[in-house]
């Protein structure tokens, strides 16, 4: 990996690692929905600009229809369910419990009628992941914040889902243009629900909770997405998604450094297990590495060909990954 590469990475995980300390800090005054709203307009507001600047933003709303469902599963419902457990559960276990996102993937590709073809290790990742869950919820949690825990599992089927809705339907669309539109029409959405719920804050927040609403939109949303975008151009997409291993780490050394929150024996374990689970769930099949490399030794010989339209003969783009990178 490159210097440049390197450093994206790191920016990154800090950035999809610190979101769950400061939705603790935000919610500690304000409503989940409030928050939701406050991070979402924000980042629209730095984003559409420069999806407006690329020529994006007509692009993704012809496409309104998959685009609406996107919007509700990966930001309008997750947004405020991870708000709202975040009032009951330590930032840590929140961001430790999104690490199983990929394990719910594949419960979403078999729903779609698009399931994986499993190896006895992606088997072992799906047992090791539900028994770091289970170390989580049942020895960490103690069982006295099940509705928090649920509330989490709809972040997480909502993660695994937005990617697949992608993947199916808007594979073609921009990146910078999907994202903008998505937190633009949150924002939107959210408005009349904060207003006709009393939602509004009846007094000013304080300085600690304005700056965690900001931190969430411009570093953990809005920047975030366009390091994500680099880091991909840089490294590919594959390489791109070992962040969904820092990210947890991250959000446990922030809750215990800054927070205080308690990390457990049965914290370690569980970080440990669903960790493993993931990994091993996402790793691809021998024989579908060892055709990828008869694709690129063929795209090498085919590149001292002349070009046609500005793209070697017989190389494809690299594709976008279905799997979520682990953002919050």
């Amino acid at each position: 990996m490159t210097r440049r590469g390197l450093f994206l990475f790191a920016a990154l995980g800090v950035a999809w690692g610190i979101p769950y300390l400061f939705i603790k800090v935000a919610v500690s005054e304000l409503e989940p929905a409030m928050v939701v709203l406050g991070r979402s307009a924000l980042a629209a507001l730095l984003l559409m600009p420069l999806a407006f600047f690329r020529r994006e933003v007509w692009q993704v709303v012809r496409r309104w229809k998959p685009m609406l469902a996107y919007t509700v599963v990966e930001i309008i419902l997750p947004w405020y369910f991870l708000s709202a457990a975040e009032q009951r559960l330590p930032s840590s276990t929140a961001g430790l419990l999104l690490a199983t996102v990929p394990l719910a993937g594949v419960a979403i590709a078999f729903i779609m009628g698009r399931p994986e073809r499993l190896t006895r290790l992606n088997w072992l990742g799906i047992g090791l992941g539900m028994l770091g869950v289970a170390a989580l919820v049942g020895l960490d949690v103690a069982g006295s914040d099940l509705i928090a825990v649920a509330q989490m599992a709809v972040v997480v089927i909502g993660y695994a889902l937005g990617p697949a809705i992608l993947a199916r339907w808007m594979p073609d669309l921009p990146g910078v243009g999907v994202v903008a539109v998505s937190l633009a029409a949150t924002a939107v959405v959210y408005v009349p629900f904060v207003l006709f719920t009393g939602a509004w804050p009846t007094a000013w927040p304080s300085t600690n909770v304005i700056v965690s609403i900001v931190v969430l939109a411009v570093i953990c949303s809005a920047l975030a997405f366009l390091l994500m975008v680099a880091l991909i151009g840089e490294i590919g997409p594959v390489k791109a998604t070992a962040i969904t291993y820092v990210n947890p780490a991250v959000a446990i050394l922030a809750g215990a450094l800054v927070l205080g929150e308690r990390v457990t024996v049965w914290t370690i374990v569980g970080f440990a297990l669903v960790l493993a689970g993931s990994y091993l769930v996402t790793r691809r099949r021998r024989e579908q590495i060892a055709a990828e490399g008869v694709e690129e030794a063929c795209a090498e010989q085919a590149s001292l060909a002349p070009a046609d339209g500005g793209r070697e003969r017989g190389a494809e783009p690299e594709p976008e990954p279905e799997a979520p990178i682990g953002r919050p």
